[in-house]
């Protein structure tokens, strides 16, 4: 009976042993993974940004409505004032309006 506990004994070491290197194994393999896969991920994440940027669409160039209207309304203020004439302020309208 005694060699049967020793041999129990000697096979409950080995395993446990055995149980706790595989488990650093794999906690080391996993980290090493991990940072690789990381790697990889700001890779992909640099070339679609890199791809995705100039695909932006540009801003509007030309000025806007409420810019236009502005113009207008400060054009008239002056006509009003006496400070344009009719014709100037004709040729200024046109000017703003594209036409």
């Amino acid at each position: 009976m005694p060699g049967l506990l020793r041999g129990v004994a000697r096979t409950a070491v080995v395993a446990g042993t055995a149980t706790a290197v595989s488990g650093r194994v794999q906690r080391r393999q996993a980290a090493k993974y991990a940072e690789k896969d990381a790697g990889i991920q700001a890779q992909r994440d640099e070339a679609y940004d890199q791809q995705v940027a100039p695909q932006a669409p540009p801003p509007p160039s030309g000025p806007t409505t409420s810019d236009t209207l502005e113009q207008l309304k400060q054009l008239g203020e002056l006509k009003a004032q006496g400070v344009l004439t009719e014709d100037e302020f004709a040729a200024q309208k046109a000017k703003i309006l594209g036409s």
